[in-house]
């Protein structure tokens, strides 16, 4: 099993709350801090726990990785979770994440469609498996080249843990920064260059189509 960096030392950054209201709270979550809290008590600092000091009625409906900034999204109502958990199972979110990857892509747009499974003996990798895997697609579309790196916008139509992750690395240009899947010069990032740029859904109540931004601090 594959741990996390043995010093857990999240940001102490204040919450920064993108929307509020009766039903849903949308956070954008600074990198380097976990959305739940992990094993043991020095892993207990995280998003909901943060949240839930503000506003204990909150509730889960997804995650994003700790290395992973961006907009996160909490029920403020048992009805609310249900309903936007629903969106997420049934694929009727919209994501869009802004990455830099390795490398150059060679070409402006792209599908990657590799079924993915979590790597036991090393978890909490994923790896391919197309006999065991689920299914997972990303899109993806160049903002513009660097150089030594390009700039992408994922849009995933899946959401499997490290999908992008895995994804990116699995076609030859591994997201800088990354601690489980960059090695070389890829690895040498300040973070995890992922960002959750936009969500759409929803809402629980009345069924308005909602879009929820937060801006690329790289």
């Amino acid at each position: 099993m594959i741990q996390f960096d043995s010093v857990y030392t999240p940001p102490q950054d204040p919450l920064v709350i993108l929307h509020v209201d009766h039903e849903i709270l949308v956070v954008d979550k600074p990198s380097g801090l976990l959305s739940v809290p992990g094993k043991g008590e020095h892993l207990a600092d995280c998003l909901i726990a943060r949240v839930q000091a503000v506003y204990p009625e909150a509730l889960l409906i997804h995650r994003l990785d700790r290395d992973t900034s961006g907009v996160m999204i909490f029920a403020l109502t048992p009805n609310a979770q249900r309903h936007i958990g629903l969106q997420f199972e049934k694929r009727m979110t919209k994501k869009t994440y802004v990455a830099r990857v390795f490398g150059r892509l060679a070409e402006k747009t792209g599908t990657v469609n590799l079924p993915l499974i979590v790597d036991w003996p090393n978890r909490p990798l994923q790896m391919v498996d197309f006999e065991r895997g689920r299914e997972a697609v990303t899109d993806w579309r160049v903002v513009r080249y660097e150089d030594t790196a390009t700039r992408v916008r994922l849009y995933p139509k899946t959401g499997r843990s490290h999908q992008l992750r895995v994804h990116m690395r699995e076609i030859g240009h591994p997201i800088l920064g990354d601690p489980f899947y960059a090695t070389g010069a890829a690895r040498a990032a300040p973070r995890l260059m992922l960002h959750a740029e936009n969500l759409r859904l929803r809402h629980p109540e009345g069924g308005q189509g909602m879009s929820f931004s937060a801006k690329c601090p790289f």
